[in-house]
């Protein structure tokens, strides 16, 4: 036998195509050939996979060796194709038997020694491998990571000796365990630490409820990072279709998250366009990405560089970023929750009693017009956070607790996802005008304040699904005018 054929996984944004490793021995000069458009990693793997070959106790063919990645038109980047040119080789050559793999497919960066080694988006690629109904043999520190998929047959090795002598059957190589992953909340943070604040604890209660963007405005030191970085305690848990979704991204970036729980990422505002959407010659998930299903937390947010803040309006609708490069388009999903806040003035101390403030009108002007009207008008909730009095800060009662708030978040999730499948915040226009019905007299308050306000036709449809959370809340079946008014109240602070 003088070819072989193996199976193993390319890495394409968030899809894990199959590669086809091909190793064909001819007569001729001793000499290694790789095609298929392999990147630097994946050239260099011949002389890794030589020595491995040879510290394994095989032997390695003295003959023209041509190795083709299929398929030719797709890049092959990382070193996750070691293991499958190693075995091929090995194939080719004799030394193993033909067909032994072809119900197999096989990851993993060779050591010199002949050890495997970890490599990136395993998840990914064993996600794919459960589709095509193939087993797969991974590195053992992969083990944990794969073993989140549930009813799914795979293996790991140290060695690729054992990767051999499984083949050979000589000594078979263990199945992976699914591994036994906590899913039950268990955040550090909780909403019971924020004293007072009745009505910015009630705006992120709401956005909690519909999936609703929100901006805090106030002073410093008024409690608006404290209560942004209590969001995900009171939202739902994910949903294990859900978890593997968010694992799969951060198998991909090789970033850890711990499983169950929501994202918070909170980017300094000295991110870049890339760092917040993703990129790279081979493109990487971005922020946004990182924040699916979970909350992104933008901090002082008239900081940020104005053309990166213009790079969140597409995705806040779309809820997907697509990059585009040259060679190939690839798409990550982007359902993510906004949750920003800034100071009122450069200062931060406009329009406070103690009129501390020294900014001109100018600089104030100036400083709130770093965020452009078309981010804002995306927001769906924007709400004054005061500063606390002294009997509020040495207050001793208790207050209520994330998993208080949390069964009301729950009970409005589940109301919403009965009645439409989906949160209110996804709702269309036409939804809407079935779902978000208003009588005759909310009707002429919506014409009132679109005149005064002078509201977008976005903004009315915000405003709308945000009164139709808030009747959800009370498991009202009806928008009533208190409702309403509320919904109207967070967008009035700020118009």
């Amino acid at each position: 036998m003088s070819f072989a054929k193996i199976f193993t996984r390319g890495v394409l944004g968030l899809h894990a195509p199959q590669i086809e490793v091909e190793v064909h021995l001819s007569q001729g000069l001793p000499s290694l050939t790789i095609v298929g458009l392999p990147e630097a990693a994946v050239r260099e793997s011949k002389d890794r996979v030589r020595s491995a070959i040879i510290n394994s106790g095989f032997q390695f063919p003295t003959k023209r060796l041509t190795i083709n990645l299929a398929p030719a038109d797709l890049p092959k980047d990382g070193s996750r194709l070691d293991l499958p040119i190693a075995l091929g080789i090995l194939i080719a050559s004799g030394q193993l038997p033909e067909g032994c793999t072809d119900q197999y497919e096989l990851i993993g960066e060779l050591a010199l020694d002949g050890h495997l080694r970890p490599v990136t988006s395993a998840l990914t690629i064993a996600i794919a491998c459960q589709q095509a109904k193939h087993q797969l043999i991974a590195p053992d520190e992969n083990g944990q990571e794969i073993g989140q998929l549930p009813d799914f047959s795979s293996y790991t090795a140290a060695h690729l000796k054992q990767v051999c002598e499984h083949f050979l059957k000589i000594t078979l190589l263990s199945p992976n365990k699914t591994a036994v992953l906590n899913t039950q909340h268990r955040y550090s943070l909780d909403l019971a630490d924020v004293k007072g604040q009745l009505r910015p604890r009630r705006a992120l209660e709401i956005a909690a409820a519909g999936g609703h963007s929100l901006l805090f405005r106030g002073p410093p030191g008024t409690g608006k990072t404290l209560l942004a970085s209590r969001l995900p305690s009171i939202l739902p848990p994910l949903t294990p279709q859900e978890n593997l979704e968010v694992a799969s991204i951060y198998s991909i970036a090789n970033t850890s998250h711990p499983f169950g729980l929501r994202p918070f990422r909170a980017p300094h505002h000295t991110a870049s366009a890339i760092a917040l959407v993703g990129g790279g010659s081979n493109p990487k998930p971005g922020e946004i990405t990182l924040s699916h299903l979970g909350v992104l937390f933008l901090d002082e947010l008239p900081e940020f560089d104005r053309k990166v803040l213009e790079v969140l309006r597409q995705p806040l609708e779309a809820k997907e970023i697509t990059i585009s490069r040259a060679a190939r388009q690839i798409s990550f999903p982007a359902n993510f929750q906004l949750i920003a806040a800034m100071n009122p003035c450069p200062c931060g101390y406009a329009f406070s009693q103690d009129q501390r403030c020294q900014c001109t009108p100018e600089a104030i002007r100036r400083y709130q017009a770093r965020i452009s009207g078309p981010l804002l008008d995306r927001i769906d909730l924007h709400i004054d956070v005061p500063p606390l009095q002294a009997n509020e800060l040495q207050s001793t009662a208790p207050t209520e607790n994330s998993a208080s708030v949390r069964v009301r978040v729950e009970n409005a999730y589940t109301y919403q996802i009965k009645r439409q499948n989906c949160l209110n915040q996804a709702l269309t226009p036409r939804q809407l005008e079935e779902i978000a019905q208003l009588s005759p007299a909310s009707q002429k308050i919506m014409a009132l304040a679109q005149q005064k306000l002078n509201l977008s036709a976005r903004s009315y449809h915000r405003i709308l699904r945000v009164a139709r959370t808030i009747a959800d809340l009370e498991q009202s079946p009806e928008i009533e005018r208190h409702h309403l008014n509320e919904a109207l109240s967070y967008r009035s602070e700020h118009s």
